[in-house]
């Protein structure tokens, strides 16, 4: 079984390495969307476990790999907008990031950080505009199908960004189970790597 870590929207691969480092016993598979240098394609051969963050969770529901298993979506969901009886972020809010983002990307990939609860800044990191402003539409528009795996929704009950009622319709109808800090914000493989190991650890037993 190998772990394929997937991450958010205006992350990278070195989100996932406080996470990683407490799973050595499986290997890993670190995709990386190419926001800030050359992309990466983590493709995989044979049975894997997704973990997924925020966005990266549609990333992988879109794309799903063949040996797909299992997935544990931290901080996670189906859709990020709302439809009329479904609860979400308001689409006028990825409006405004859309057309903020066309004059000032770095003022509103830094402005998502602090929203998130990170200090990252990038005055001074080359970004690679296209993917990101691509994936702010696929935030506001896509809604991928949800695959016959099981799958562990671990939510923050302070996450800043996605509202409680979204975080509780996640993956309805779904073969979901659900975790929650009670605590934690939207950044729980920064905030609680140990809670999201054992997670993964579950999950891995559950489908091996």
């Amino acid at each position: 079984m190998k772990l394929l870590f997937v991450h958010g929207w205006g992350f990278d691969r070195t989100f996932w390495a406080p996470l990683a480092a407490l799973l050595p016993q499986w290997p890993h598979a670190i995709d990386d969307r190419g926001y800030f240098g050359a992309p990466h394609d983590a493709r995989i051969d044979g049975p894997c476990v997704a973990v997924t963050h925020s966005f990266g969770t549609m990333r992988v529901l879109a794309a799903p790999p063949p040996g797909l298993a299992g997935i544990i979506a931290v901080n996670g969901f189906e859709r990020f907008t709302a439809l009329p009886g479904r609860p979400g972020v308001p689409v006028r809010v990825l409006d405004r990031m859309l057309r903020r983002f066309e004059i000032e990307p770095r003022t509103v990939l830094t402005e998502f950080h602090r929203s998130c609860g990170s200090e990252a800044t990038f005055g001074q990191i080359e970004i690679a505009p296209a993917p990101l402003h691509a994936d702010l539409l696929r935030l506001r528009d896509a809604a991928p199908p949800i695959p016959r795996v099981p799958i562990l929704a671990l939510h923050g009950g302070r996450d800043p960004l996605l509202p409680a009622a979204m975080r509780e319709a996640t993956f309805a109808g779904a073969r979901v189970s659900r975790m929650n800090h009670d605590t934690g914000g939207h950044l729980l493989p920064l905030e609680a790597p140990q809670l999201c190991a054992e997670a993964v650890r579950g999950m891995v037993e559950t489908v091996a």
